[in-house]
C-alpha cells in the first residue's frame, strides 16, 4: 500500500512545484510559503479532528516531539526556499534539482538510520544526481 501512497505524493507534488510557480509570480514568496502552510495548517488539523485523534496528543512521548518539530523547521526552511527558487526559475528545472532531497535523504537514511546500502539505492540515487546536474548546467 505504501508504493500507492508514494505515487500518489509524487502527483500531488508535482501539482504543487505547477501551481506554486503561478502563485508566487507577483507576490513575496515568504508570503506565498505562509499561505500554503497555513492551508496545510487547517487541512491537517481538521483530518486529526474530524478523525478523532486529538486525545493521541498527550500520548506522544518527548523524543517524538523534539524530531517532530525539527522536521517541521527542517520543511519550512525548505518551502522557503523551494519557493524562493520557483519566483525566479523554471520549475522544469528546479523541480528535479529539488529532488537531489531524495540522495541526500538516502545517504542520511544510511549514515543514520542504518538502513541497508543496496545496488538498486545506489544506481537509483547516481541516476537521480545524474539528472539533477543535467538540469544545473545551462
Amino acid at each position: 500500500m505504501w508504493k500507492y501512497y508514494a505515487l500518489l505524493s509524487a502527483f500531488f507534488a508535482a501539482l504543487t512545484a505547477i501551481f506554486a510557480k503561478v502563485g508566487v509570480k507577483d507576490i513575496n514568496s515568504d508570503l506565498a510559503t505562509a499561505i500554503r502552510t497555513t492551508v496545510i495548517l487547517f487541512i491537517t488539523w481538521g483530518i486529526v479532528l474530524f478523525g478523532s485523534h486529538v486525545h493521541e496528543i498527550k500520548e506522544i512521548p518527548r523524543h517524538a516531539w523534539l524530531f517532530l518539530i525539527l522536521s517541521g523547521a527542517a520543511t519550512g526552511l525548505s518551502w522557503l526556499f523551494y519557493f524562493k527558487a520557483l519566483q525566479t526559475g523554471d520549475v522544469s528545472r528546479v523541480a528535479p534539482i529539488d529532488k537531489l532531497s531524495v540522495v541526500i535523504t538516502i545517504c542520511l537514511s544510511f549514515l543514520f538510520l542504518k538502513e541497508p546500502v543496496t545496488w538498486r539505492v545506489v544506481l537509483g540515487a547516481l541516476l537521480i544526481t545524474c539528472g539533477s546536474i543535467v538540469m544545473l548546467v545551462k
